[in-house]
C-alpha cells in the first residue's frame, strides 16, 4: 500500500458529505483539498480542520496537477458536469492521478415497483435530474479512458443522506416534522459519514489502471419514512406527529417532494460492503444513525445546523 504521506485528495465540492470525507482524510494522514466557489464561506460554515485546505473552483487546475486521488461530489447541471467542463484539460493533463471517485445517486435505477436493485443492475432513470447523473457517469468513464494514467474511477450511487444537522430531528423541534404514510414505500438511506468511510476505504485500495466498479453507498434496511419519524420522535422523548395518508399530504407537496416519492426501489449493498473490505457500517440503520446524531448533539450543543428535506425526508442525492 502507498504510504499515505504521498496522497493527496482533491475534493470538488466540500459541501456536507465532501467535508466528512475531507476529514475522514486528513485524520487518515492524507493531504487534502477541497474546492469551493467562494472558499472563505465555506470553511466558516463547515469548520473545516487545518489540514485541509479550500480553495476556489475557478483555481483548481495547480492542484489537480499534484494530486493522486480526485473525488467529484458536485452535481451536473442542464450543461452537464461542471468539473469535467471547467477543467477537463488539467484532468488529462494530471501526471500522478491514479483515482477517481463520483457521487452520484441511486436514482439512476428509476421506479423499481419497490424491488431490488444490486451494482450490476442496469440503470433506467426516469427523472430528468437522474438522467442527468447517469449521463455524467458516462462522461467520467469516457474521460478517465481517456486519461494518459487511466485511472481507476468508482461511482459511487448513494441513497438519502442524513446525520447531524440533516435528520428527523430538526422537523420534529421545529414542529414542522409530518408522519406521512405510505405503506410499501421505503427509501434506502445513508448517514454522512458511512459515506466517507466508504470513499476513503475505496480510494485507500490499491488502484488498477482502467477499472471501473459501481458502488452503493446505502444501510442496510430500506424504510418508510414514517417509521424514521417515529423513531426520532421516540428518541426525544416525544409523541409522533398523527399519521397523514400519502394521498392526502401530497395535495400540499412540491413538483420536486412528488418526484422522490414517485419512484419506489430497494437498494441492496452486500457486494459494495465486500469489495470495500467494510464488515459493517458505523451506522448499520437508521436507528443507530439517529443516536449517534443525538449523541454528537449533546456533546456539542448547537452545533447542528442546516436542513432535511420536505416532510421529513433525508437530503436526497439528486
Amino acid at each position: 500500500m502507498t504510504d499515505r504521506m504521498h496522497l493527496h485528495l482533491l475534493i470538488c465540492g466540500v459541501g456536507y458529505s465532501g467535508m466528512a470525507v475531507a476529514r475522514r482524510a486528513a485524520a487518515c494522514g492524507w493531504r487534502v483539498t477541497g474546492t469551493a466557489r467562494d472558499p472563505a464561506a465555506r470553511v466558516s460554515a463547515t469548520t473545516a480542520p487545518e489540514e485541509v485546505q479550500v480553495v476556489a473552483f475557478a483555481e483548481v487546475a495547480p492542484v489537480l496537477a499534484q494530486a493522486t486521488h480526485l473525488l467529484v461530489t458536485a452535481p451536473p447541471g442542464e450543461e452537464g458536469d461542471p468539473v469535467i467542463a471547467g477543467h477537463r484539460d488539467a484532468i488529462l493533463a494530471a501526471p500522478g492521478l491514479r483515482w477517481i471517485g463520483y457521487l452520484s445517486t441511486t436514482g439512476v435505477y428509476g421506479d423499481r415497483g419497490g424491488g431490488w436493485v444490486e451494482e450490476s443492475t442496469p440503470p433506467a432513470p426516469g427523472q430528468a435530474r437522474s438522467q442527468r447523473r447517469l449521463a455524467a457517469e458516462e462522461t467520467w468513464r469516457a474521460l478517465a479512458a481517456q486519461a494518459p494514467g487511466r485511472p481507476a474511477l468508482d461511482l459511487f450511487r448513494v441513497g438519502g443522506i442524513y446525520g447531524p444537522g440533516r435528520s428527523a430531528f430538526d422537523a420534529l423541534r421545529a414542529g414542522t416534522a409530518r408522519r406521512v404514510v405510505k405503506p410499501g414505500h421505503p427509501f434506502s438511506r445513508i448517514h454522512r459519514d458511512d459515506i466517507a468511510l466508504a470513499v476513503i476505504a475505496a480510494a485507500t485500495q490499491s488502484p488498477e489502471p482502467g477499472r471501473v466498479r459501481v458502488l452503493h453507498l446505502v444501510d442496510d434496511e430500506p424504510a418508510e419514512p414514517a417509521a424514521v419519524t417515529e423513531e426520532a420522535a421516540r428518541l426525544l422523548g416525544l409523541a409522533p406527529p398523527p399519521e397523514v395518508p400519502f394521498e392526502e399530504a401530497a395535495r400540499a407537496m412540491s413538483p420536486m417532494a412528488l418526484s422522490f416519492w414517485a419512484e419506489n426501489r430497494r437498494v441492496a449493498n452486500a457486494r459494495t460492503k465486500a469489495a470495500l473490505g467494510i464488515a459493517a457500517w458505523r451506522y448499520p440503520t437508521y436507528r443507530e444513525g439517529l443516536r449517534a446524531i443525538l449523541a454528537e448533539e449533546a456533546q456539542a450543543p448547537g452545533s447542528a445546523a442546516g436542513g432535511v428535506g420536505e416532510q421529513g425526508v433525508e437530503r436526497p442525492r439528486q
